[in-house]
């Protein structure tokens, strides 16, 4: 094995992301290296990779949420196969009526009426952020006054909480994988138009200048990783309902899976 190679792993300030960098820290660190954590929010890390401060980053959105922050410096890196497949949708709690099928209906009176009409978000580089501030116009949600708010993870989670412990009718911008899917049954709405995005492939993003420096069998370990949306809410689970770090989710998920490591 090769001397132990520090190396600097990239992580979005989300629970759910910084779970699929601890699962690949342990990856890295079963192979020899020591590894730093560097967590940004979306678009500031993709910029930080660019200028080479971060040799893995994980994990990339591509097409939709995150190709944009890529383009600018993607014949600098390897981007490996997906760890799991997320897309983004817009959800109700389940105690509104399944009359309210879609987005469009937000804007019928009678919804409208009833439903908090400020859409609270994480921050405003995150691609369902984007998706959702558009979202408002095209279909006319600003006319019922209806108005996307972009702000943190810890009050995007407060907000649903809060809201489903007083039964309001809200609709929240959300995603999968994500461990709000598991607590509270939140119902996905129709969106026709297809402003959401695509299902993305949530993939690493490895340098090439930092490819010889790494174990390639570590390389060939991270580009078969697959923990899919399930394996990825499991672990963003014990991290805000049991109250574990998420090196030590990715710990506990690891040791009913030893095949994920050497």
């Amino acid at each position: 094995m090769r001397s132990p190679t520090p190396l600097t792993l990239g992580t979005i300030a989300l629970s759910f992301h910084r779970a699929a960098a601890a699962v690949t820290q342990r990856v890295l660190e079963a192979h020899g290296h020591r590894v730093r954590v560097m967590e940004a929010p979306h678009e500031e890390l993709f910029h930080r990779q660019a200028a080479g401060e971060i040799d893995v980053l994980v994990c990339a959105w591509l097409p939709s949420s995150h190709a944009t922050y890529l383009s600018s410096y993607r014949d600098q890196v390897r981007v490996l196969s997906p760890y799991y497949r997320p897309y983004c949708v817009w959800a109700v709690p389940p105690y509104v009526p399944a009359t309210v099928a879609g987005v469009a209906d937000l804007a019928r009176p009678e919804v409208a009426a009833r439903m908090t009409r400020t859409v609270d978000g994480i921050n405003a580089g995150a691609g369902i952020s984007r998706f959702s501030a558009d979202m408002i116009g095209t279909y006319g949600l600003d006319r019922a006054g209806y108005r996307f708010t972009p702000g943190t993870e810890a009050g995007f989670l407060t907000r649903v909480e809060r809201g489903i412990a007083r039964q309001e009718w809200f609709v929240i911008p959300l995603w999968r994988p994500q461990y709000l899917n598991r607590l509270h049954g939140l119902r996905p709405l129709a969106e026709p138009k297809g402003l959401l995005g695509t299902v993305d492939a949530a993939c690493p993003v490895v340098r090439l200048d930092a490819l010889e420096r790494i174990h390639p069998e570590a390389v060939t370990r991270m580009n078969s990783l697959r923990l899919g949306n399930e394996g990825i809410e499991e672990l963003d689970t014990l991290i805000n309902a049991d109250g574990l770090t998420p090196l030590q989710a990715a710990d506990h998920y690891l040791a009913t899976r030893p095949e994920l490591l050497p």
